[in-house]
């Protein structure tokens, strides 16, 4: 698990949204952010400056691009 600042999180992530490369993504029980990539990593954060809101804005963005978000 990787904890880190929104920001952060999305510079890094955003080059990659895409489904070819990002084969879901999904909230936990524990409000983490899942990330399951088509080569079978997984990648779990916990972002913490950030709300709910937030973090739904981030899967909507993944789903806006292609990514399979799992609710």
């Amino acid at each position: 698990m990787e904890t880190c600042l929104l920001n952060d999180f999305l510079a890094v992530v955003r080059p990659w949204i895409d489904s070819q490369y990002i084969r879901n993504a999904r909230m936990d029980k524990d409000g983490l952010l899942v990330l399951n990539f088509v080569d079978g990593v997984q990648n779990v954060y916990r972002i913490d400056d950030c709300n709910q809101s937030q973090l739904a804005a981030v899967l909507e963005e993944l789903h806006q691009k292609g990514v399979t978000v799992i609710k």
